[in-house]
């Protein structure tokens, strides 16, 4: 009598992840572009760059013909801020569900269910080595455990989503990966869950998951000494004021742990309601300026159109350039945020 995998309906061999690395190698100027990104990012952290981060663009990415035209876009403003923000894409290909829907692109690239996860991870891996050969620095949301060995070595910077924070999984997956990783408070508004997180991630780690020839394997880690937080609001009130930023930099004081707080422009700090990502930017950014250095960067849910559109299965029949998950602000609003925010910072230069 069978007594496993009694609701598995099969099993789909993968291909390894060194053999996706082999069939899609990094070129020199990706690799270049992903260790400047990091070691900047890193620099910001540790307060050696005085630069603010900023982490923008869509929600997730369902159509990499709009994400290359944002990409270009992205990389000529960045070009014109330098000095005083560092751009980074943010290319979320893994969507945490409440219940079910569209998971990304990895998960269902063909937009219709079919959920060709190997076409998901290639189409994944060659957009990251596009934008990356571009010369911009790339984040992304790593949900999946297993995802990391086939796309991480192309990504600057990760956030573990406000769900999966206090997950001991991520927080183990986190301590072995190769770029800064903030963490989302829970979605209560605690940040309890995140600095602990925080804590797991910085430490050496031994745990479940697979190597570079998809073996299951034993994977130790040495810790992330990059582990941050990120304050996207919470329990129906946002948190990006400057009580809940005091509240935020006494716990992590306290904690001994890197007074560096990214701002989620998003979430309940706009009261999910994409219109008002710009009312916690322009806070932030005022908090700032005004002598705030634990704000080191910021994030916003953009797109080159705003709002949102149903995903209807069907790339050709959808609003070319419009989120199919969360809504964003347009690119317009986008670049008007960051060029007047560039305008600001340089007078403190």
């Amino acid at each position: 009598m069978k007594t496993y995998d009694v609701r598995v309906k099969e099993f789909i061999p993968l291909v390894a992840p060194a053999a996706l690395k082999t069939e899609l190698p990094v070129s020199d100027k990706s690799a270049q572009a992903v260790v400047q990104g990091r070691q900047a990012i890193q620099d910001i952290i540790d307060k050696k760059d005085s630069r603010m981060l900023v982490v923008t663009g869509p929600c997730s990415i369902h159509d990499e013909k709009a994400a290359l035209d944002y990409a270009d876009r992205l990389l000529q403003l960045s070009r014109d801020v330098q000095d005083t923000m560092l751009l980074v894409m943010r290319v979320y290909f893994e969507k945490p569900r409440t219940t079910v829907g569209w998971k990304g692109l990895i998960n269902d690239p063909s937009l219709d269910g079919s959920c060709d996860m190997s076409q998901g991870l290639r189409r994944a891996r060659a957009l990251l080595m596009k934008i990356t050969e571009l010369g911009l620095p790339t984040a992304t949301e790593l949900l999946d455990p297993i995802t990391p060995q086939y796309i991480a070595g192309l990504v600057c910077w990760t956030a573990i989503g406000a769900r999966t924070t206090e997950s001991q999984t991520h927080r183990e997956m986190a301590s072995g990966l190769s770029m800064p990783v903030g963490f989302k408070n829970c979605t209560d508004g605690s940040l309890t869950n995140a600095i602990n997180a925080m804590i797991a991630a910085g430490s050496p780690q031994s745990f479940l998951g697979i190597d570079p020839q998809g073996q299951t394997s034993v994977v130790t880690t040495t810790g992330n000494p990059y582990a941050h937080i990120v304050l996207r609001g919470g329990g129906g009130r946002p948190n990006f004021d400057s009580v809940s930023i005091r509240e935020a930099v006494d716990l992590l004081r306290a904690k001994g742990l890197p007074e560096a707080i990214v701002v989620d422009c998003s979430h309940e700090n706009s009261r999910k309601r994409y219109e008002e990502q710009p009312v916690a930017w322009n806070d932030a950014v005022k908090q700032r300026i005004s002598g705030t250095d634990a704000i080191i960067g910021m994030m916003l849910e953009s797109h080159l159109e705003e709002g949102r559109q149903n995903n209807s299965g069907n790339l050709e029949s959808m609003r070319y350039g419009v989120s199919i998950t969360d809504a964003c602000i347009s690119w317009d609003t986008t670049e008007e945020l960051i060029r007047s925010t560039h305008a600001q910072l340089k007078t403190m230069r």
